[in-house]
């Protein structure tokens, strides 16, 4: 093998070795938009999608996407329709019988060449804008049905929170009566324990009808919704940088996705209100009988109207409409990049606080425990007793806001970016 041999074969070799690693990336690249699994804490897939398909919303948005078809079936088959005209007069003569006669037309403006590819792309980009509009409104109801979801989460695993506090409450009323018995407390702390007890019970009675509420408006909202306690995962942290999400999201944004396509029929609209300058022709054929039937006419008529100002002033609002509608997609698209950023942002941060606040609250617990424990011994008063439980609720109910915030804030991400429930193939 000759040395030209050798370094052609070595060219044909890395380029067939750039080929495979360019079609690798391509695939990682599809990869990404295939749908992550479901959070075990959320609603399956399945379920998610039947209860986003039954949203109000969506129905309104389904029904306007079938009336956006016939809009583009209208201008498919233009606006021009066959028009007849009938007469029918008589001819009368000072001497002599009358003439009976008759006139029938048959005309219909044409649309120019061009104008039909014009009004078929404007019904093109209806449809899309009603898909996308379809898109926007299921991205909506899957937004809510997840505030929804993780506030009755969040309200029912509050009221599992406060009943371990009222079974910790109880403990301390026993131990109090324990110590009066024994003559190492007065009658005053049985009664200090006591009505804490009855005011942790009164907080369980108000968590109660916090989760009721909660559930029955998730119901209300998505029906079929299963009963239970629902879990809480552990928060993960963001693993892809701020960029990543930040393609990931504006690839999906359905609200960008429809100024884009506004500005594209605004821009379509101007073209063909720049056609219409140009008006359409009338075209007829027509035939008459007159003078005693012994007159036959046949011809053609063409008939144009002559543009004036108000066609050069409908080019002008066309042209001013565009010029609003990019306006707008640029507008949109910094509302749309300041809401990934500010959503990484309480994604990221959330799951430090989630983490934090998890740490105090081991320690408010503990701190509970021991103190119950002094108490027991008399090495501790009723007052520090309480407080302590006090603080361990707190802790305890600051760590599971914390973790609610932080879940709901990279659930949020997820779906804006259309990662979960086919949110992608919508």
């Amino acid at each position: 093998m000759g040395v030209a041999d050798f370094a052609g074969r070595r060219t044909r070799m890395k380029r067939w070795w750039s080929l495979l690693l360019l079609g690798m990336a391509s695939c990682s690249i599809s990869a990404m938009d295939v749908d992550m699994p479901t959070p075990t804490d959320l609603p399956s897939t399945e379920s998610a999608q039947v209860w986003l398909r039954q949203d109000p919303a969506v129905q309104e948005a389904l029904a306007d996407m079938a009336g956006a078809g016939h809009v583009a079936g209208m201008l498919r088959a233009s606006p021009h329709e066959w028009t007849v005209k009938a007469t029918s007069q008589q001819r009368r003569y000072e001497a002599g019988p009358t003439s009976r006669e008759w006139a029938a037309q048959l005309e219909r403006t044409i649309r120019l060449p061009g104008k039909k590819a014009m009004d078929r792309q404007l019904g093109d980009v209806e449809v899309d804008l009603a898909q996308a509009r379809l898109g926007e409104a299921i991205h909506e109801a899957a937004r809510s049905l997840l505030d929804l979801w993780m506030a009755w989460a969040q309200t029912e695993h509050a009221k599992k929170l406060i009943a371990e506090q009222t079974t910790f409450a109880q403990s301390n009323l026993q131990a109090a009566k324990t110590r009066q018995r024994a003559g190492d407390a007065s009658r005053l702390e049985v009664n200090v324990a006591a009505g804490d007890l009855v005011e942790i019970q009164q907080r369980f009675a108000q968590a109660s009808a916090e989760a009721a509420k909660a559930q029955a408006r998730l119901r209300i909202r998505f029906p079929d919704v299963p009963s239970g306690l629902p879990t809480l995962s552990e928060p993960q942290p963001v693993a892809m940088p701020e960029q990543a999400w930040h393609e990931l999201v504006m690839a999906s944004s359905d609200p960008l996705r429809i100024a884009e396509l506004e500005m594209r029929k605004a821009e379509q609209q101007a073209d063909r209100a720049r056609a219409d300058r140009l008006p359409d022709p009338t075209v007829g054929v027509f035939t008459a009988s007159e003078a005693f039937s012994r007159e036959r006419i046949i011809g053609v008529s063409v008939s144009i109207p002559l543009p004036g100002g108000y066609r050069r002033e409908r080019l002008g609002q066309a042209l001013t409409a565009v010029d609003a509608a990019t306006a707008a997609r640029d507008r949109q698209q910094r509302v749309v990049e300041t809401e990934i950023a500010e959503a990484y942002a309480d994604a990221s941060g959330n799951h430090a606080r989630w983490q934090l606040a998890t740490k105090g609250a081991r320690h408010a617990a503990d701190t509970a425990r021991l103190t119950q424990r002094a108490y027991t011994l008399g090495e501790a008063d009723v007052q520090t007793l309480l407080l302590a439980r006090r603080q361990s609720l707190q802790a305890s109910e600051a760590a599971l806001d914390a973790r609610v915030t932080a879940l709901r804030a990279y659930y949020r991400l997820l779906i804006d970016a259309h990662r979960i429930w086919g949110l992608a193939h919508e």
